[in-house]
């Protein structure tokens, strides 16, 4: 199963990621959210990561033409899309960049579940909001076939129950390891530990 830690922003954060290794980090490149960081400290912040973990630029309806030059001068190395951006949208971007695309969902009903299937995206990532640290109602992806992402109110407590529950192929989390807006390590390698080791 993938992991991937999101919200990622100072320095101190890289050297916990390379110690832990997640398979994904997360910059959020969109503007007027508490964890946005510069084009310019995700290039800076980039350069520390180690080369195993891959670096998630995150966007809210940002300009086709920036993400993709910052995809094609690798400073980051996937896409993820957590706005209203469709699929002339994603068209676009492909034309565009050849690098990978999640596509972020916000769960209400069973049509968004059908949306987020039908999605022509790499991945799909699940979730309840924009970084709130709230969880949607699990019951309504029961069913769902395509491999996915699963975000929204995920931490240390709950992680094993959501993965041995819904077997998703990776899990997001960002405000569950954290402590006063930071990252904490601690709360890091608990969520890791709690982690199931059969039933993914």
């Amino acid at each position: 199963m993938k992991i991937k830690f999101c919200g990622m922003r100072r320095p101190e954060d890289i050297s916990i990621i390379n110690e832990l290794k997640p398979d994904f980090i997360g910059f959020i490149l969109a503007k007027g959210f508490k964890r946005t960081i510069t084009y310019e400290e995700a290039e800076m912040l980039g350069r520390a990561v180690d080369p195993v973990i891959k670096k998630v630029g995150v966007f809210v309806n940002d300009d086709v033409e920036t993400i993709a030059e910052l995809a094609n001068k690798r400073i980051i190395d996937m896409l993820q899309l957590h706005g209203d951006e469709d699929e002339a949208y994603i068209r676009k971007l492909r034309s565009l960049t050849a690098t990978q695309i999640i596509k972020a969902f916000k769960i209400k009903n069973e049509e968004d579940v059908k949306t987020a299937a039908a999605s022509s995206a790499d991945h799909i990532l699940l979730d309840a909001g924009t970084g709130e640290g709230k969880s949607f109602e699990w019951q309504l992806i029961k069913e769902l076939k395509r491999p996915y992402i699963l975000a929204g109110g995920l931490d240390a407590d709950n992680i094993a129950e959501a993965v041995k529950t819904l077997h998703p192929w990776g899990v997001d989390v960002s405000s569950g390891i954290e402590t006063n807006g930071c990252k904490d390590l601690n709360k890091m390698k608990t969520f890791l530990k709690n982690l199931p080791l059969e039933g993914c």
